[in-house]
């Protein structure tokens, strides 16, 4: 492995990402959930998503939660939008830092937003302007990037090809979605190496979801390759509501742990992260995967 970075940055989506694979909580138990994360040191989070309720009825409080939601100081929140006209709430919502997605994957993409890749590019490209004419940063997710649900594995070659057209309609930096848990270590290496490639200064993000356990061994990966911005979620919750046996985000408790005792920071309390993912457990009613929340981080003294 090359020299560690000292730092890396995570982004939180258990607000987002990880409650709208969830039968739908409260939005009392989501604001106290979103603050409880805004007080654990993560720099950013994931707040919400600004969609069609009939789509994910686990978001359609979105701007109630936003509204009674605690802004800490120092932290970057960013909300999730499939259309313009998510964006148009997400703008007056007051969020600086906006979401589109789009799938590597032409039948993902048609069961998540019922339009093809290549129609979704088109669309994004007027997003990102609207959201530039508002000094928005608009950031691009490319879900599926490591493999399909439906199509089976994803070339990496589209994917670079995908992140060379939202570069050149103005995006602001891209992430890549491992929707489905289909990611390893050598998938991880060959997209990265065939985005760069073609596109070495764009800022990348990584999402890796623990389906099939091999989400610390990617980022490992990644870091190796000097990625140093990860999405993880409180608890390991999560999950995508049109991808078939997607299990959750890798936890984030997970990726501090391991990231701190390599030396490396993420700024986050991780005693205060466990009150957290405690807390997303008891609101959403089950036991989360997170191995750190079940063994705790320390071996005990004997």
């Amino acid at each position: 492995m090359t020299q560690l970075p000292a730092s890396v940055s995570i982004r939180e989506v258990g607000p987002r990402d990880g409650l709208q694979n969830e039968e739908p909580v409260p939005t009392d138990a989501k604001v106290r959930l979103l603050d409880a994360l805004s007080a654990t040191g993560v720099r950013r989070i994931e707040a919400v998503s600004f969609v069609h309720p009939r789509a994910i009825p686990q978001m359609a409080d979105a701007d109630e939660v936003w509204a009674r939601a605690t802004k800490a100081p120092g932290v970057r929140y960013s909300a999730l939008v499939p259309n313009s006209k998510g964006a148009q709430r997400a703008l007056a919502a007051g969020f600086t830092e906006i979401e589109v997605v789009v799938s590597a994957s032409d039948t993902h993409n048609r069961r998540n937003v019922n339009r093809s890749t290549a129609e979704s590019l088109d669309d994004i490209a007027g997003l990102i302007a609207l959201l530039h004419e508002h000094g928005v940063t608009a950031e691009v997710i490319v879900a599926t990037s490591f493999g399909c649900p439906y199509e089976g594995d994803v070339d990496p070659a589209r994917v670079a090809g995908i992140v060379d057209r939202v570069v050149a309609d103005g995006a602001d930096r891209v992430a890549f979605g491992d929707t489905t848990g289909m990611a390893t270590p050598r998938r991880v290496r060959e997209v990265l190496t065939a985005v760069r490639d073609r596109q070495p200064d764009i800022p990348i993000l990584l999402h890796f979801h623990n389906t099939r356990g091999t989400a610390l061994a990617n980022l490992l990966t990644a870091l190796d390759l000097g990625v140093t911005e990860y999405d993880a979620s409180v608890g390991g919750l999560g999950g995508c509501p049109y991808a078939p046996g997607a299990s959750g985000n890798v936890a984030t408790e997970e990726v501090v742990h391991m990231l701190h005792d390599m030396g490396v920071d993420t700024g986050i309390d991780l005693d205060a992260l466990l009150e957290a993912a405690r807390l997303a457990e008891e609101l959403v009613g089950r036991r989360l995967p997170s191995g750190v929340l079940r063994a705790g981080p320390r071996l005990p003294q004997v």
